[in-house]
């Protein structure tokens, strides 16, 4: 493993892992494929993550309900961990373990997807989530860190980051994150002309 220097071997290291990060391309490429034809068919994204990785997921949902780059129609994506209220209630009658797996219980359909992001992939409110939502019908899609690891595991399809920081997988966390807003944006938009072609 190469050592870098602490402040500008961060840029080092992060591009050492993004090279190797980059073969994950067509994972998040069918990702958003997917994630468009559920939303577009009304079912809804949920996302999960504890930290910097709830920033994230609700960051990917920012972008579904708002925009990535072009203007779209809005659609439906909820980060469990913003509503405060349920959250914290669920920890205090449940456990935290239940944080979100009782939201999932509640807003998850057959057909939704759920994406879970994890540094450690070994986080217990992630993997009871998980769990729900397998039983509810729902698609599990994980983003962690190196494989393996519970979360891989207990998910339909996981993207493992392979990098020697939590910070750096959090970094490529988010590039994944626009990956799948890209291919979603794409598969949206193909979807849109097909439908204007097909009223002509």
């Amino acid at each position: 493993m190469t050592v870098h220097p602490p402040v500008t071997g961060h840029c080092d290291e992060l591009q050492d892992a993004l090279t190797a990060f980059r073969a994950s391309a067509h994972i998040t490429e069918r990702w958003g494929e997917r994630l468009a034809a559920v939303l577009t068919g009304g079912g809804r994204l949920l996302a999960a993550g504890n930290g910097g990785s709830a920033a994230q997921a609700q960051h990917l949902t920012a972008e579904l309900v708002g925009r990535y780059r072009d203007d779209r129609p809005a659609f439906s994506a909820i980060a469990l961990h913003a509503d405060t209220s349920s959250t914290t209630a669920i920890a205090n009658d449940y456990g935290v373990d239940e944080v979100f797996a009782r939201q999932v219980r509640a807003h998850g359909r057959p057909g939704d997807v759920l994406m879970l992001l994890s540094t450690s992939g070994a986080s217990a409110n992630l993997l009871s989530a998980a769990d729900a939502a397998r039983a509810a019908g729902m698609r599990v899609w994980a983003l962690t860190g190196p494989a393996p690891n519970p979360l891989m595991a207990g998910s339909d399809e996981s993207l493992c980051v392979e990098a020697p920081t939590g910070a750096t997988v959090q970094e490529l966390h988010l590039v994944a994150v626009h990956m799948v807003c890209a291919a979603f944006d794409a598969a949206v938009e193909r979807g849109a002309r097909r439908d204007g072609d097909g009223r002509r």
